[in-house]
């Protein structure tokens, strides 16, 4: 059952988006460690021939009438074959609802924040999608082929009163669209390396920070098309940013150098707290929770997720391992308090709560 409210806006349901990137693993072996399955596991795993996923990301319509059932929840997934899968979670547990193919490998989705069925899709081509996911047709509603390399990150913006796409690509650029992708609002430029992660600002309109293979962070004006602050964030490749959901000048970084760094954006001499360390390999994407100021998640090509609170010493609330292979994916719902989504080299996604979020002492804000 798929449960709709009807608004004054678009329509928005009673069930939360899932996205995520799903990579064929071509032929890798690795020998792998003993898993442990976390409490309330969901695991969804495509029937052969078998890909691992490398990317991972809820997006949440939110509630506009008490009352309802509990909400159901929808899933959006790409394949390095160029597959966008949708998925469903039910009672019975997470079943396939549609796939569309594309001529090229898919490397990030975001649902759109203005339309509950529109998912824009950067692929391996250059091209940035928009996909209908409730349409029968398996062709893209729009593509627009500006990047001259693979576009590694989409995301929608965040603020009310806004309706933009950013695109950061390989090719050293990220760019800004409107939802009908004719062209391009404004192509900014500064990182000296590939642009791994582009992520809107929750609090600050018209702001992104992008994470590159040039070691820095940088956080983006969209009105003046600059750089407002460039970081040097890590002696690495720096893979994935985020923002803290209840401070706008806190940002979370994840790098080949296996730490994550947080920041103060009003003075970035030096990270806030000590680098988060204990992964053993490059972390690839870091997440703050949404329902906890200074609690994130990271997960990394060691296998594991683990869980930080940068407030206490030690920092270190959890390692989760219940993969076998590379974690590229995670995020955490915006809906279901402390649920959390990850997926992985080894074929599956995992939707649980971990055990060190589930005391309460980890689920209010500020």
């Amino acid at each position: 059952m798929r449960v709709r409210v009807q608004t004054s806006r678009p329509q928005r349901p009673r069930w939360s988006g899932l996205v995520y990137l799903c990579c064929r693993v071509c032929g890798a072996t690795t020998e792998a460690p003993a898993v442990r399955k976390s409490e309330g596991e969901r695991v969804f795993r495509r029937p052969p021939p078998g890909h691992g996923y490398s990317c991972a990301g809820f997006h949440t319509f939110l509630p506009t009438q008490a009352g309802l059932h509990a909400p159901l929840q929808y899933y959006g997934s790409r394949w390095c074959s160029g597959t966008l899968l949708i998925l469903e979670e039910t009672e019975a547990g997470i079943a396939l609802v549609k796939s569309c193919e594309w001529s090229d490998g898919l490397f990030d989705v975001a649902w759109s924040e203005a339309n509950e069925n529109v998912v824009a899709a950067g692929g391996g081509d250059g091209s940035l999608q928009l996909w209908d996911a409730s349409s029968n047709h398996n062709a893209p509603l729009r593509v627009a082929r500006e990047h001259t390399q693979e576009v590694y990150s989409v995301h929608w913006s965040q603020t009310r009163g806004e309706n933009l796409l950013v695109s950061g690509s390989w090719d050293q650029t990220a760019k800004v669209w409107d939802p009908t992708l004719s062209q391009s609002l404004s192509t900014l430029k500064g990182h000296e390396g590939v642009i791994y992660s582009t992520v809107w600002s929750p609090h600050i309109p018209g702001c992104f920070a992008s994470a590159s293979g040039d070691g820095t962070l940088r956080v983006w004006d969209v009105k003046s098309a600059a750089c407002r602050l460039a970081i040097p964030a890590h002696a690495s490749e720096v893979l994935s940013c985020d923002w803290c959901k209840y401070d706008q000048n806190v940002v979370a970084t994840g790098a080949v150098d296996c730490s994550v760094c947080v920041w103060d954006l009003r003075n970035v001499r030096q990270p806030v707290c000590p680098p988060l360390v204990g992964h053993g390999y490059a972390v690839r994407r870091v997440k703050f929770s949404p329902f906890s100021r200074s609690v994130l998640a990271s997960c990394s090509y060691d296998f594991t997720v683990r869980f930080w609170d940068y407030n206490r010493t030690p920092p270190l609330l959890e390692t989760v391992e219940h993969h076998s292979e590379f974690v590229c994916g995670l995020d955490f719902s915006l809906h279901t308090p402390n649920q959390v989504l990850d997926c992985s080299w080894d074929e599956t996604v995992k939707i649980y709560t971990p055990a060190c979020l589930t005391a309460g002492t980890h689920t209010a804000g500020p």
